[in-house]
């Protein structure tokens, strides 16, 4: 892929944070995820790629934009796969929270998993664990191991984990070894990303969406870090959904290069509420607001921040010019 998709990337994630930041706190998520959608196909047009969406906001019949198969860009550039959240962590916006992001990850065509919408169990760890522990392995087993390779005690392990009822059983498990855990209420593309952020998490497990599995495996593996993912389709509809996508065996173990190719990969995020690792958008006087995102790619693990500076036209954050620094 070319390097100067980075920037343009950045520019789409942008708008997309700034429409959709204007609904936070406000409740209605739908209205939050739409604008940030909206935002991204329309600046989409103007970016130099020939992009295919993989991962979207759902299938032709569920989606009016950004559907799987969407052809997206201006066909002038590169033939590229595209992984899209417009607005991982709708709630979390809805309700005034941290660590709303907005999402695009990118491949060379063919490099990205085709992930259908269903729940995929995760595990996810930071350099220091990659390539050292298996999903496959009991959770007992691999909290002992991962403690045993950091040179820490199981007391010292913190374990993150989506706060869901069908994760009770796994929550009493590590309540039973010891270790510490986080529990999140949204947001588990970022729960990944803190394995390999200074956040003292040290595995991030559970289940949740499988096309976050996906972008979270671009962003781990531009940072070093690894994630292993199984689908768990419900029923032979789901199973009958995941072969027409091209995954012949459902439940087979998805390594890093499974998910996301085993060339270059970039991960592009801007954030759309306040969080650890990116800020959020930002009112500033005179109709101006601020905004944060980051851009990462896996064949130089370089991540660059992005810190901009947007005129808008009116007070309702319509972007009318950017610097950026």
């Amino acid at each position: 892929m070319e390097s100067q998709l980075a920037l343009e990337f950045v520019r789409v994630t942008e708008a997309a944070a700034l429409q959709s930041a204007q609904w936070t706190g406000r409740g209605d998520k739908n209205s939050a995820d739409e604008a940030a959608t909206v935002a991204i196909r329309t600046h989409f047009n103007a970016v130099s790629m020939d992009g295919t969406v993989v991962i979207g906001e759902g299938e032709m019949d569920e989606a009016p934009m950004l559907y799987i198969g969407e052809r997206v860009g201006n066909r002038r550039g590169p033939a590229i796969d595209i992984a899209v959240d417009p607005l991982e962590g709708t709630e979390t916006v809805a309700n005034g929270l941290n660590n709303a992001l907005s999402v695009i990850a990118a491949a060379p065509r063919g490099g990205l998993l085709h992930a259908p919408d269903m729940y995929m169990q995760k595990m996810a760890v930071g350099p220091a664990l990659a390539g050292k522990l298996s999903l496959d392995d009991p959770i007992p087993a691999t909290l002992s191991k991962a403690a045993r390779i950091l040179g820490k005690s199981l007391s010292e392990l913190t374990v993150s984990i989506l706060d869901r009822t069908r994760h009770a059983g796994i929550i009493k498990l590590l309540r039973e070894s010891g270790v510490r855990i986080k529990l999140l209420g949204h947001g588990d593309v970022m729960g990944a990303i803190e394995t390999c952020l200074d956040s003292g998490v040290d595995l991030h497990i559970g289940s949740g969406g499988a096309p976050e599995g996906v972008l979270a495996a671009a962003a781990l593996k531009c940072m070093g870090g690894e994630i292993q993912g199984r689908l768990l389709p419900h029923g032979e509809e789901e199973i009958e959904r995941c072969k027409r996508m091209g995954i012949a065996d459902p439940g087979a173990l998805l390594s890093m290069d499974d998910m996301v190719g085993r060339q270059g990969v970039m991960f592009v995020a801007t954030g759309v509420t306040p969080g650890e690792w990116l800020q959020g958008v930002r009112s500033l006087p005179g109709h101006r607001a601020e905004t944060h995102s980051v851009v990462m790619h896996s064949e130089t693990k370089t991540i660059r921040f992005v810190r901009s500076i947007h005129h808008t036209t009116d007070a309702s954050g319509t972007l009318a010019a950017a610097a950026s620094s």
